[in-house]
């Protein structure tokens, strides 16, 4: 699935800035991203007191520069090299009054090999580009409404590492991850996801009710996941709150 790498490659360049400006959080939060599900954007958390961020549009595989709400600057992916876009990225951050320069230097590995500065990034086609983004409003928007109705203090951000959108809540000494991932070993297709942890261990979901759409996992991962071919807004939500209440009524 090209399209999914040259997507998530796309992202690590927000990564990189989160890395290169923002303070260092423990949790590693500030090289995640926000997704704005109204123009289809990956966005960085901003950048200075100005509110600069740079932000990752699905719909024309661009990056832009964006201040005061409006993109001040873009650069079309489709055929530029890592080198280039680095250039751009460094150009365009000197807007922040920086004392730091940008740095395309990432703590965690990517399963695409090492990044070269040929490296040279190629436009999905449009109907790749449109899906991945429609997955990715469908599970936000879910989220969204799991987290407001169940009054819960999470964030949902994009984790650029495996690059899935999730939220992450304790409940009674469960700590409890749910979500969309992408297409890895264990589904082949992206997917959402909740998962109970009791510290480091995944809890045993052998007993668990069957759950109106998806299916309960219990070797290796632990937990409910959902493909997302055909899944509407409306069977999100009702994944996400029949799994997590599974979780709560332990």
């Amino acid at each position: 699935m090209i399209h999914i790498k040259m997507i998530h490659l796309a992202a690590q360049y927000l990564a990189a800035a989160g890395i290169s400006f923002l303070d260092k959080k423990q949790d590693d939060s500030h090289t995640n991203l926000g997704f704005d599900a109204k123009k289809g954007y990956l966005e960085t958390w901003p950048l200075n007191e100005g509110g600069c961020k740079i932000v990752f549009d699905y719909t024309q595989f661009s990056l832009h520069w964006i201040t005061n709400n409006t993109a001040r600057m873009t650069l079309q992916l489709d055929g530029k090299t890592h080198r280039e876009i680095v250039k751009w990225m460094d150009e365009v951050t000197t807007a922040l009054g920086r004392t730091k320069t940008y740095s395309y230097k990432l703590h965690y590995e990517l399963p695409y090999g090492k990044m070269t500065d040929s490296f040279v990034f190629t436009k999905p086609l449009q109907r790749e580009l449109n899906q991945a983004l429609e997955f990715r409003r469908i599970a936000h928007r879910a989220l969204e409404n799991v987290v407001e109705k169940m009054k819960f203090d999470t964030n949902i951000r994009i984790w650029p590492h495996h690059f899935d959108s999730g939220g992450y809540e304790t409940i009674k000494n469960i700590g409890l991850g749910f979500g969309m991932a992408i297409p890895d070993t264990m589904v082949n297709d992206f997917y959402l996801y909740t998962s109970g942890y009791s510290g480091h261990d995944g809890i045993d979901t052998s007993n668990f009710d069957e759950i109106t759409f998806g299916e309960w996992k219990n070797d290796g991962f632990k937990g409910a996941v959902l493909p997302m071919q055909d899944v509407t807004e409306a069977k999100a939500i009702t994944f996400f709150n029949e799994s997590i209440r599974k979780y709560k009524a332990l």
